[in-house]
């Protein structure tokens, strides 16, 4: 933690962030710290959700229903970082299922796949 506070407050990543949002800046001494792992650390096993798919109007989605990343011409997503949520089972059949639409829409639309 104080290593990601350390690169955080070097440019230029430093002139992009506003504050720290979680601890928070009231959590600096060690035990505090120690405290804060302690008590939000977790695994989680099948992580999801890094390029959120959903509506145009949502400003936390980064894929659109398409799988297109917005605002980046011939991009697509089709892993399981689309997910906005993570499903409650294993993410190995909703992951092939979104492979499998993922490339009938580039075959829809005739785009090359490697």
């Amino acid at each position: 933690m104080k290593i990601a506070r350390e690169l955080a407050a070097t440019a230029p990543l430093s002139q992009g962030l506003t504050g720290e949002l979680l601890p928070g800046a009231a959590v600096c001494d060690d035990k505090a710290i120690a405290d804060y792992i302690r008590s939000t650390v977790r695994t989680d096993w099948h992580p999801v959700g890094t390029c959120r798919m959903g509506r145009d109007d949502d400003p936390m989605t980064v894929v659109s229903d398409e799988l297109a990343v917005r605002g980046v011409g011939g991009l697509r997503i089709i892993d399981a970082s689309v997910m906005p949520n993570i499903v409650s089972a294993n993410t190995n059949a909703p992951t092939m299922a979104l492979a499998d639409r993922g490339l009938s829409l580039l075959l829809a639309r005739r785009i090359a796949v490697p």
